[in-house]
Order: structure tokens, then C-alpha cells, then sequence
């Protein structure tokens, strides 16, 4: 037999070529970009190695847009919030199915004689499932409510940060004026003492004076650094830097009551307690219809030797024992519910009022200094001093005095935006 010769048209390898280097010149436009794109530098933090996201801004919101997209806690609750909530699904479903099979043997009888096959449905009665619906509703919207507050909370506490490094930014500014006077003086008594018309102690309190700032100015530094570190960890480690040395324009409580009723009517702390007050008095009417029994419903199949037999199969549980005082337990959970709402409620009107009046008292405490007098005064002392008019002892008593109350105005200034952050935090 011959061996089979098949004939190889003259075009083939020309295509066979052709087709591949299309096909190369395919893959290398793909992969070429994406070579490149490996082997670009990737900014890296210098000590971790890890990738770095870094978010700069001197706005407050979007410091705190970011914290809420961010931040771990905040996660893990919403996350907690969501598993809670399919369990809740999960608890007002059908039974499972159930499938029972049994053979039977006999004497006489070579192999099976018998078989039977049951297939049944348990399920309660259907205004149950209903009921317990509106009670999982309501409990959702209680969880749902609560997570709203943490998320509050956990802003709340980022702008106070935020609040922070402004203050700790506008103590480093009085600190650093502070330092340029001192070594003024300094330059000044240096060259006095070496014409004669000052002392070594005058050379010396000016030295320690130095001393006295530059211990101020690292312990800023250390709660400014500080305030930084935990603001990056509150946005999931992601970089932040917040360079705001001013604080953002405060819309002024100029109603009370109009703020009290704007703060009760947003608080989630107390929509969460009225959601969970009213799913409890719902687990009353949910425990109330538990004396309706359970029904169970299925296919049923028997086989003799050679005949078989179908049937249905209904039946039902009563349930006398399992429901035993538990409407008395679901009233007792609903009084207790009940009660933390009022005490919700009347916790969150202390509150506001509470910070409404410290609010005004900070602010009256605020306007009793004038900063623009005192730092004036501060320049004239300088210009006594330098002039001969006042002994560098008397400066410095006069000095420490301005720079005590500049700071105190610093830190009232502080604490009042926080109340203020605080009295409208249900805006976050």
C-alpha cells in the first residue's frame, strides 16, 4: 500500500506567517501598556513600603467624608448591623422539608417486604409569619438607627480632632512669636552686656525664657503629631494631612428651643429606642398568637410485597408547654423598653440644654478678652523694654501674663467649637 501524499498549497506558510505576526503584534500592544505600567514608581512610604493614599485638604467635611468611607470601626458595626439583620430573615422562614424512608423485612419473605416514604412540610400559621415580619421590621429600624448614632459618634470624634490640630496650629503660631521676641531680646541684652549696659542675670532670664518656650513648643508639637496620628487612624490608615490653622464659620444658636426640638426630633440614639420600644410591644402580639398550633403537611407511600399505597399526610403540634409565659416575658421586655426610651429622651434634652448653657457661658468667657489689646500691648511692652523704660524683669512678669490669657483664649476657642460640633452633630 502507498503511502497517502497530500498536496501543500504554495500559499499556506506565507498565511501560516502572515497570521502570526498578527497575532504577536496583537499581544504585544496589549502587554506592552501593561509592562509599562508595572514598572512605573508606585509612591511608597518611605518606612512601611506600603502604598500610600494621602488625602490633603483643610476642610473639615472632607476630612470627615473620607473618615466615613474609611474608618474600621465603623465597618465592622455596619457589618454586625447587616449579619444581625439576615439572622432576623433567616428566623421567620419555613421549616426545613423533612424525608423519611423505612423498609421492612419478615419472615417468610425473601428480601424487602415492605417500605414506606414520607415527605412532609411543617409551617406556622400564616398571621404568625406576618406578625413577626412587622416585629423583624421594626427591630431592623432599631439596628438601623443605632448605626446611624455610631456613625455620628465616630465623626463627631474626628472633627474634635480636626478641632485640635487647629488649636495645637494656633498655639504653635503664639509659641513661635513667643520664641522671635525672646530671641530679639536676647540679640539686644547680648550686645549690651558686651558694651557694658546690662547684666549677665538679664543675659540669663532671657536664656531661660528661650528654655521655658522651647519646652512649650515640643509638647505642642508631641499633641499636634498626636492628634495627627489618630486622625490618620480613624480614616483606616490612610494619610491625612489636615493643615487648617482656622477654625470653619459656626452657624449660632439663635432660637433655644427651636435647637432643642431640631436636636430631640434628629437623634438617632432616641429613634433607635422608639424603634426597639415599639418592636417590643410587637413581641407582645407575636407571643400572644403562639398558642395557635403548628401544622405539618405532607405526601405519604407504603409498599407491600407488590402493592403500593399513596396518601397525604396532615397533622399538628399544640403548643402547651413551649409557649409557657412567654407573653409574660415579652410584657416585661416591653415595659423595659419603654422605660429606656424615657430615659433616652430625657438624657438627650439634658444634654442639649446642658451644652446650650455651657455654650454661652464659653462664649461670654471668650469675649471678655481682647486679643487684638493684648497683643497690641505686647508690642508696647516690647518697645518699653527695648527703649530702657522698664526693667527686662518687669517685661517678662507683664509678658507671661498676655501669653497665659492668649492661650486661655486659644483653648476657649476650642471648646467652644466642639460644643458647637456637639450641639449640631445630628447634621453629620
Amino acid at each position: 500500500m502507498k503511502p497517502v501524499i497530500y498536496a501543500v498549497p504554495a500559499m499556506l506558510p506565507t498565511t501560516i506567517v502572515m497570521v502570526s505576526a498578527t497575532i504577536l503584534m496583537l499581544l504585544t500592544a496589549i502587554f506592552q501598556p501593561l509592562q509599562a505600567q508595572e514598572h512605573q514608581p508606585v509612591p511608597q512610604d518611605l518606612q512601611t513600603g506600603q502604598v500610600q493614599d494621602t488625602l490633603h485638604t483643610q476642610n473639615i467635611e472632607e476630612v470627615l467624608e473620607s473618615v466615613a468611607r474609611n474608618n474600621p470601626e465603623l465597618e465592622a458595626i455596619a457589618k454586625d448591623v447587616e449579619a444581625r439583620s439576615l439572622q432576623m430573615k433567616s428566623e421567620n422562614i419555613l421549616e426545613d422539608p423533612a424525608i423519611e424512608y423505612s423498609s421492612f423485612y419478615s419472615s417468610g419473605v425473601s428480601g424487602q417486604s415492605g417500605s414506606e416514604l414520607v415527605v412532609s412540610q411543617g409551617f406556622d400559621f400564616p398571621t404568625l409569619y406576618a406578625a413577626r415580619h412587622q416585629m423583624n421590621e421594626l427591630s431592623r429600624s432599631a439596628l438601623g438607627s443605632g448605626l446611624e448614632n455610631e456613625r455620628r459618634r465616630i465623626l463627631l470624634d474626628a472633627k474634635n480632632i480636626c478641632l485640635d490640630i487647629i488649636m495645637y496650629r494656633q498655639i504653635g503660631e503664639l509659641l513661635e512669636m513667643q520664641a522671635g521676641i525672646a530671641d530679639e531680646l536676647l540679640s539686644l541684652y547680648t550686645r549690651r552686656l558686651e558694651s557694658g549696659d546690662a547684666s549677665a542675670l538679664e543675659v540669663n532670664k532671657i536664656k531661660m525664657e528661650l528654655m521655658s518656650v522651647a519646652t512649650a513648643v515640643a509638647r505642642n508639637n508631641a499633641s499636634l503629631d498626636a492628634a495627627c496620628r489618630a486622625l490618620n487612624a480613624m480614616n483606616g490608615g490612610r494619610k491625612t494631612i489636615f493643615d487648617a490653622d482656622f477654625y470653619p464659620l459656626v452657624e449660632e444658636v439663635l432660637d433655644k428651643e427651636a435647637a432643642v426640638e431640631e436636636y430631640l426630633s434628629a437623634d438617632a440614639s432616641v429613634a433607635a429606642a422608639e424603634s426597639a420600644a415599639a418592636a417590643a410591644r410587637k413581641e407582645v402580639s407575636v407571643n400572644r398568637q403562639g398558642w395557635i398550633p403548628k401544622f405539618e403537611i405532607g405526601y405519604r407511600r407504603n409498599t407491600a410485597i407488590r402493592e403500593a399505597e399513596h396518601g397525604f399526610l396532615v397533622g399538628g403540634s399544640i403548643p402547651l408547654y413551649s409557649n409557657h409565659r412567654k407573653v409574660a416575658m415579652a410584657k416585661a421586655r416591653s415595659v423595659s423598653a419603654g422605660s429606656a426610651l424615657t430615659s433616652v429622651r430625657l438624657q438627650s434634652e439634658s444634654e442639649i440644654r446642658s451644652l446650650l448653657n455651657e455654650m454661652d457661658q464659653t462664649k461670654a468667657a471668650i469675649d471678655a478678652y481682647d486679643e487684638p489689646l493684648m497683643r497690641e500691648t505686647l508690642d508696647l511692652l516690647g518697645k518699653a523694654v527695648e527703649g530702657g523704660e522698664i526693667s527686662l524683669i518687669d517685661y517678662f512678669v507683664e509678658a507671661s501674663s498676655i501669653y497665659t490669657n492668649l492661650s486661655a483664649c486659644i483653648t476657649l476657642k476650642n471648646s467652644w467649637h466642639k460644643l458647637m460640633a456637639q450641639v449640631y452633630k445630628n447634621r453629620l
